[in-house]
Parts: C-alpha cells; structure tokens; sequence
C-alpha cells in the first residue's frame, strides 16, 4: 500500500535551515507530482511547493525553500533556507491522485513532521 514517511522536522533558530525528507513506497514514484503542505498552529492548510518535472513554490517561500526529488531513492526533500517563525507548521508530503498530472489533487498525505521556528 501507498505509505509517505516525512522526517527531518525541529527546532530552529530564525535564519536556520533545515532539510525535510518524504521516503515513499507503494507506487511508481516517478509517475506522480509530489507536494510538500504545511498547517500553521491554528490555520488551515497551505500548499507549500510541488514537483515533477518542474518546481513551483507558494509566493511566501520563493528564494528561501528548494524542492527537490530522487526517484531512484523514491524520495522528496525539501531543503528550507532563512527560516522564519512564520514557517512554523507541520509539515506534510502528500502524493497526486493521478499520475502525470495534478488536476485532481491529492489522494495520500504523511503523517507530517513538524517545524518550529523559535529564539
């Protein structure tokens, strides 16, 4: 069965980094946009970035955020640069409902790894 496992989130200080990883398994990985999406303590979800072939990011992260994948590793990163307290949130990594395409969403999500951006 289909199964995303993110790790990577903590702590950080405001200008820190860090690196979120998404391992996935039960599908052809290659085939499938993958996003990273994030929930802020109180809101609702945000869609952060995705990928296939191309990278597309939220305008709030543009320059400071980098998505990236290795389908040999069936594997999805994030690597996140200048963080801010407003990046604060779970994470999530989450999988296209259908293969080639993202116009029907998403079918799989992660259990998520949370970000803290704090002094």
């Amino acid at each position: 069965q289909v199964q995303l496992v993110e790790s990577g989130g903590g702590l950080v200080q405001p200008g820190g980094s860090l690196r979120l990883s998404c391992a996935a398994s039960g599908f052809t990985f290659s085939s499938y946009f993958m996003s990273w999406v994030r929930q802020a303590p109180g809101k609702g979800l945000e869609w952060v970035s995705n990928m296939f072939h191309y990278t597309h990011y939220v305008d709030s992260v543009k320059g400071r955020f980098t998505v990236s994948r290795d389908n040999a590793k069936n594997t999805l990163y994030l690597q996140m640069n200048s963080l801010k307290s407003e990046d604060t949130a779970v994470y999530y990594c989450a999988k296209s409902t259908t293969a080639f395409s993202m116009g029907a969403g998403f079918d799989y999500w992660g259990q998520g790894t949370q970000v803290t951006v704090s002094s």
